[in-house]
């Protein structure tokens, strides 16, 4: 039996949260189910996009989440 490769999926995560589960339940709906899933957000200013996001992570261990705060923010 050959093992299938695993694919990477990379998400970027802005301001998302009305398209966040669709987006994800789609993804979880594929066929293909060797994959991992890293969702980036970088600095949403609405707080349900990393909540959203946070739950899949809890509910499936092929999600993985980064948060990055934008860089400008700290230096203003």
């Amino acid at each position: 039996m050959e093992l299938s490769k695993k694919v990477g999926l990379i998400v970027p995560i802005y301001n998302a949260s009305r398209f966040l589960r669709e987006c994800f339940d789609s993804i979880l709906n594929q066929s293909y189910q060797n994959l991992e899933i890293v969702l980036v957000d970088d600095g949403s200013t609405d707080k349900e996009s990393v909540e959203i996001a946070k739950e899949y992570v809890q509910r499936d261990l092929r999600f993985v989440l980064f948060v990055k705060k934008k860089w400008w923010a700290r230096k203003c």
